[in-house]
């Protein structure tokens, strides 16, 4: 199983993520891009974690992404649906994206995964938690990306 690329235009892998992507800026969520998928592919999850919290907090959670996409823009609406691609609850209580916020006076990583399924729908509602998402996924990703972006304040 090839991984997919997982790339952004506001960061590097192992770069940090700029402050307007984070709990100090704008709060938006960064341009997110992949490739290199397997053909069998019939939709994407993303999700993005802060893998340094004592209990990895996810900050962000998109299923249903049409294998048809290879990208989510910049700023992704916080709506529970938009085009068929839901969003879940974050660790922060929200639907949608929740930048960046480590402690003061700590860096953490933030990954950014990407999964292709084989299924075009992981036959949730809107909201679901990491969880459930996982749960769905069982049996069914093909390949996994990862980028990793630094946040410290």
């Amino acid at each position: 199983m090839d991984k997919i690329i997982v790339k952004s235009l506001t960061f590097s892998d192992g770069g940090e993520i700029p402050v307007d992507y984070t709990c100090d800026g704008m709060d938006i969520s960064p341009e997110i891009f992949w490739d290199n998928i397997p053909d069998e592919t019939k939709s994407f999850v993303l999700m993005m974690e802060d893998i340094d919290s004592s209990s990895s907090v996810t900050h962000w959670i998109v299923y249903d992404i049409p294998s048809t996409l290879r990208l989510l823009p910049e700023n992704f609406p916080k709506i529970p649906q938009i085009d068929g691609i839901k969003q879940g609850i974050n660790d922060l209580g929200r639907i949608g994206y929740g930048g960046p916020c480590p402690p003061k006076g700590s860096v953490h990583r933030y990954a950014f995964n990407v999964y292709a399924v084989s299924v075009p729908s992981l036959e949730l509602s809107t909201g679901a938690t990491r969880k459930i998402v996982e749960e769905k996924m069982e049996g069914k990703i093909l390949s996994k990306g990862i980028l990793i972006g630094i946040y410290g304040r």
